[in-house]
């Protein structure tokens, strides 16, 4: 997939057109993503051992990686298209076509849940 973890992007359809978020994952597999902020639902909790009372806690629910542009590098008021450069050496990069293959930084990693 063109979007990565922690890009930050702009919706382009559906009811959150427009708004601007940080990617929080990526399901290359389904093809969708999930926002910062966007697409949260309430999902309602059973009383348990660890939670005797129960209630509801919010979700992210993800939204499909074709509504969702990735935000211009030099510009944060436009979206770009993303394509891939191979060098001399053979590493692959990413670049924004509107920018005139303008190469785009990698978004700082996302520590795994074991790393400290």
């Amino acid at each position: 997939m063109k979007v990565r973890t922690n890009d930050t992007v702009r919706v382009i359809s559906g009811p959150h057109k427009g708004k601007t978020a940080k990617v929080v994952s990526v399901q290359p597999k389904a093809n969708t993503v999930k926002l910062e902020g966007i697409g949260t639902r309430k999902r309602f909790v059973k009383p348990n051992m660890l939670n005797p009372q129960g209630g509801t806690r919010e979700i992210h629910v993800a939204m499909p990686a074709h509504k969702v542009a990735l935000i211009h590098p030099g510009d944060a008021s436009k979206t770009t298209r993303v394509g891939y450069k191979i060098a001399k050496d053979g590493t692959k990069s990413r670049v924004a076509r509107q920018a005139g293959d303008k190469a785009i930084e990698a978004p700082a990693k996302a520590r795994a849940k074991g790393d400290k």
